[in-house]
């Protein structure tokens, strides 16, 4: 952006020390809108003062959010949100140059090494384990249990980068394919788990589920793994952590409510005093997906 008069009065009262002045000349920053942040960034790099400096992060990070903010309430009005674009705007919470045609890329060429091996003839878990296999073991993705002291954990671009997330954003990764291939594998909301199902129902009818989804669960899928569950092995897990097994739990989850779920378990990383804020944005992001 073209530095005009305004813009450079407003940079020179950045490192006012009275708050309502800097709160003011935030604020007037903020409306100029993303265009403003290359002149941010080369006043962070000709200012000396550290505190000056922490002060234009913020305003740039200000800045990103707000956009973000926009897109996510763009995404949300989309007849159908798709996954994949939901999870990379997760990743531009703490990446806000994220290189998306490159992540798209990477995804393209799973799908297709995994579309290679799959044919008309193969069976629900057949299909499963080509999808497991080529992810596990030719990508060699692993799994680690959540762990709030690892945000990359939680996101797209650095499961893709490292080959090692969580069971949430594993399973992100899992269902983003599974969508491209027209597998109909869903997440479920098991308690105190991010579990995929593969369901016998045909394309179309998510929105539909029988009174008793369980009914139509054939197995299930550890994200963290790939390793396959049985409805017993299910059944199990309700009695150990005794809860019992509504039928609520087996409903397949929709888009934006994993989504949701990502946001509230990732801002689980920031609860401490200088990343409270953090917390704070990502779950007034959460909140802006409530239906």
């Amino acid at each position: 952006m073209e530095e005009t008069r305004e813009i450079s009065a407003l940079f020179h009262l950045i490192d006012d020390p009275d708050i309502e002045v800097f709160s003011t000349v935030s604020d007037r920053i903020i409306s100029l809108g993303t265009n403003i942040i290359p002149n941010l960034e080369h006043l962070w790099e000709t200012t000396p003062d550290e505190a000056v400096q922490e002060r234009i992060e913020m305003l740039i990070h200000r800045l990103h959010y707000c956009e973000l903010t926009n897109d996510f309430q763009r995404w949300k009005a989309q007849p159908a949100p798709d996954l994949l674009g939901g999870a990379l705007l997760v990743c531009k919470f703490q990446y806000p140059d994220l290189n998306v045609s490159a992540i798209l890329q990477d995804i393209e060429k799973m799908r297709r090494n995994i579309w290679l091996e799959l044919n008309n003839y193969l069976t629900p878990l057949e299909q499963t384990n080509v999808l497991t296999t080529i992810l596990y073991n030719y990508y060699h993705l692993k799994g680690s249990e959540i762990n709030y002291s690892e945000p990359n954990d939680f996101l797209l671009n650095k499961v893709l980068e490292t080959k090692k997330g969580n069971a949430i954003s594993n399973g992100i990764l899992y269902l983003v394919l599974c969508d491209l291939l027209d597998i109909p594998i869903r997440a479920v909301p098991i308690p105190r788990q991010f579990i995929l199902a593969y369901f016998d129902m045909e394309p179309g009818v998510w929105q539909e589920p029988a009174s008793n989804p369980m009914h139509q669960i054939q197995f299930y899928i550890d994200p963290m793994s790939g390793q396959v569950f049985t409805q017993k092995d299910v059944d199990t897990y309700f009695k150990r952590i005794s809860v019992p097994p509504t039928a609520s739990f087996f409903k397949p989850m929709n888009t934006i409510r994993i989504i949701q779920h990502l946001l509230e378990e990732f801002s689980r990383c920031y609860e401490s005093d200088k990343d409270g804020y953090k917390q704070e944005e990502l779950m007034k992001l959460a909140q802006l997906l409530e239906t």
